[in-house]
Order: structure tokens, then sequence, then C-alpha cells
């Protein structure tokens, strides 16, 4: 077991805190992100984490609480296990208040850079930030890692952005998405932008429709305070699901540097077609789900779990358009809900059919238009639908058959890596790609804000959806147009 530490031999190192160290996203994606890289020997070699939160542990037992959660994860290597817990301490303050933020100037003693995490409430950002700057931790050599949401709408993330930026330069700052460190999302970015094989088809003259899916079968259950605030569209919409649909839709950057990739991506939020009173109705669909069965459990409804009336969603679909030259009448369909049949997130490129069918009629009904699916849980995987000739002779002249070319570089037996180890990787280098901007969080919050306004004033409230279901049958209706559905 690692001693504790002493400040007085700390000095110059680069120093991680963990606000909300104790709390379930440090225990269950930071602290095992962290172990991962130790094994990995990727951490800076100094580096020192301090978990901070209210509860009353000291190092020791920190180090113990820590050590459980790993076990529940990995097969622990005590090697690394020791170097990491050789860096790790612990205090237990309220950091929203200025004597917390003098508590953990006086724990970190002399360092070099030191890295702030908001594994907190985005509530607390404001009230933090100032008793961090009250304690002279937020100089040049900072850097504050914040979580989403970024407020619950646009104002309110107006209010934090500003809080933050008032005590640390933007350049200081790096948002957390966590869809961005997964590995498909940046092979997406080098499947578009290092292959001269996609770029000339990636626009309306080929694509036909996209599709993007978050689908979880989880149900809201304990969290539900906080859910019952935010609903589908605010907690994943406005986020992930953005995210990567601006992904899929930016043009390419001047360089894959933070601020040519993320202006590109500021361009597609700001060509994202209003919602309006007269459109929301038939391009989007709100949904909240009802008993059911999932996964072959029997699960309440949310009005059961809430215990309340509400009219918060659970799901939501929608059409969105882009109203620019690249992507005019490409509809992109975007859906994401709790207690849905399965676990998934999935982008689905549909390309336009071949103009004219060359192989007779047998083949007629063979003939499947080419499709690009990026799979980003629980598998991640790339496979491009191609057709090919089906082996065998026939009388009917030639048959024709749909085969996927998977292009999963994942080697066999190869660990999955949690996403936070690459965001965290990135944040110690300072590099700010993979992170989101401020105009960035706010154009998308002035989008969904729109959204919210158009179904408050068409007065569309949520539709029921059994559990185990891919939610109100509206969803289906929105996408069915022109022979379109949804991959399941």
């Amino acid at each position: 077991m690692a001693k504790e530490t002493n400040n007085a031999d700390q000095s110059g190192r680069e120093v991680l805190v963990l606000l909300g160290g104790a709390g379930d996203l440090a225990l269950r994606m930071l602290l095992p992100s962290l172990y991962y890289l130790e094994v990995d020997r990727l951490l800076p070699h100094d580096l020192r984490i301090i978990g901070l939160a209210r509860a009353d542990h000291d190092g020791a037992s920190y180090r113990k609480l820590v050590r459980e959660h790993l076990g529940k994860r990995a097969n622990v290597e005590e090697a690394a296990w020791n170097r990491l817990a050789a860096r790790l301490d612990y205090l237990s303050v309220d950091i929203t208040k200025e004597e917390g933020g003098k508590a953990l100037a006086e724990k970190i003693g002399p360092h070099g850079d030191l890295v702030v995490y908001f594994a907190l409430s985005p509530s607390l950002y404001g009230p933090v930030c100032q008793a961090l700057k009250a304690a002279d931790l937020t100089g040049p050599q900072t850097r504050l890692v914040l979580e989403k949401p970024i407020g619950r709408d646009l104002e309110s993330s107006c209010a934090t952005n500003a809080a933050v930026g008032a005590v640390v330069d933007e350049s200081q700052i790096f948002r957390i998405d966590h869809y961005l460190g997964k590995e498909t999302v940046q092979n997406l970015t080098a499947l578009r932008f290092a292959n001269v094989l996609f770029e000339p088809l990636w626009d309306n003259k080929s694509i036909d429709h996209v599709q993007i899916t978050i689908a979880e079968t989880e149900k809201v259950g304990d969290r539900w305070p906080y859910y019952d605030e935010y609903g589908a569209l605010r907690d994943m919409l406005q986020n992930h699901l953005l995210q990567l649909l601006c992904l899929v839709a930016m043009e390419a950057p001047s360089g894959f540097d933070p601020d040519a990739v993320r202006d590109e991506k500021v361009k597609v939020l700001r060509s994202l077609r209003p919602f309006t009173k007269a459109n929301a109705a038939h391009d989007t669909v709100r949904g909240q789900y009802v008993a059911g069965v999932v996964e072959g459990s029997a699960r309440e409804g949310y009005l059961e779990e809430v215990g309340k009336p509400t009219k918060t969603e659970t799901f939501v679909a929608m059409k969105v358009d882009i109203d620019n030259w690249r992507w005019a009448g490409v509809p992109f369909f975007l859906r994401t809900g709790k207690n849905l049949p399965d676990r998934r997130t999935q982008i689905v490129v549909q390309f336009k059919p071949v103009p004219h069918n060359i192989f007779g009629k047998a083949a007629q009904g063979e003939t499947r238009a080419n499709r690009l699916v990026i799979d980003l849980q629980p598998d991640e995987d790339i496979s491009l639908t191609v057709m090919t000739k089906r082996p065998g002779l026939s009388e009917e002249g030639m048959r024709l058959q749909s085969l996927p070319l998977s292009l999963n570089m994942a080697a066999p037996g190869s660990r999955r890596r949690i996403a936070y180890e690459k965001l965290l990787l990135d944040v110690f280098r300072g590099d700010r790609t993979l992170f989101v901007r401020r105009d960035e969080v706010e154009q998308a919050w002035k989008f969904v804000d729109g959204v919210a306004r158009a179904w408050a004033e068409a007065g569309i409230d949520p539709a029921p959806y059994a559990a185990g279901t891919w939610g109100p049958q509206g969803a289906h209706a929105l996408i069915a147009p022109q022979g379109r559905a949804w991959n399941e």
C-alpha cells in the first residue's frame, strides 16, 4: 500500500485533481482509465492524483476503495496498481467553499501543470471556479476539464461558460464528450479524410440518407431526479447525437488541429434547419416508456419510477435537414431512448441505389444499395455492404448477393479501450482537438432550445411506447417515406 504523500517533496510535479473523486463517474470510468494508462506507462512520469469529495476518506481508505472498484472491471496487475496507488491521495472538503479551495491548495503544495477534472453537477461549476481562483489555483498552468451537460439550455449554458471563462482562458478549458474518445469515432475521421475512395461520394449526389442511433436498454431508475429535468433531448441529443452528426457532415478541416476541426463542426451546427411549430409535428417524435419487457425482464413505466405525473420524454427521434450545398435534400434521422430492445450506438450512411439494373429480372429483387454501417457500441466495427455475384450457376442468369466488408482493425483478443483513456491522455498533452469549444456547445443548445420551443408551441406531449420496443409508432412513420426504414 502506498504511503501518505509529503507535500514538501512534490515541487514541480504535475497534479490531477478529481473533483467528485469518490463518485460514480470517477470510480467507474476515470480511475479505471488512469489505471490502464498506467499499465501502458502513458501517464506523466511524475503525476500525482488527488481524489476530492465530501465523503469521509483518508488516503489509505480511498486507495482501498479504488482498488475494489478496479477489481470489478479488470484483472488487476499488481505492479501497475502499486505504481498507480503511489500516485493516489485524497482530500475530504467542500470545494464549493473558499475554505475548501484553500485546503486543496495546501494539499497540492508547489506543483507544475495542474489538471482539475469536474466530475460534478454543472450547477456547481461557478462556485467551484471561484473557490479555485481564491486559492490561486487558476493560473496559466491550470487546465479545467468539464463534463457534460454544460447547462440545461442556452441561457444556463452561457452562464456556466461565463463563470468558468471568468477564471481561466478558453485555451485552458477542456469540455468532454466521451463519445469523441471512442476509437471508431476517430476512425470515422480517418475513413473520410485519409481515403480518396469516400470523399467524392460523400454528398447529396450519392447518399440517400443518414441514420444515427443511440439506443439504451437501461431504464432511468434512480437517476430520475436528474433525468426528469433534462429528458432525452437535452441529455443525449444535445451532445452525443449532434457531435456524431457533425463528424459525419463536416467539411474537411485545413488540418487536424483543435480549431480547424472545431470550426468545421460549428459550421454544421449553424446549418441545421431550425424546427418550428409547423414542422415539429411531422419531423419529430417524443416518447415515454410504459410497462413492458426488456431482455426478458419486466420493466415498470417511467411514471411509476418517478412517482408523479411528468411530460419528460425518454425517447426522441427526428428528421434533421442541413442547409448547405453538400447535404441539401439528404435527411439525417436521429433517435435515442431508454428501455429499448438493444444497446446500440450506430451510424448508418445509406447510399442511393444504382440508376439502372443490367442483370435482368432475377437480380432485380436482390439488388441492394450500398450501406456503410459504423458501430460504436456494444462492439466497435465499420462495415461496407457491397453487391457481389452469388456463387454457382443459374438458369435465370446472374444472381446477386449483398455482403459486408468489415473494416474492423481490432486485434483478436485485444482489450477495448475506455473512451476516457484517450481523452485524459490528450488533456495531459494539452491537445484540445477532441474537446468541445464554447461556441460549439452554445450553438448546439440554440438548436435544441428551438426543438423544445416548437414542442411547447405545437403542444406535442410524449407518446407512450412499451419498454422493449423501438419507441412510439411515429418513429417508424418518421423514416418510412420513400421506402426508408431504421436499421434494426
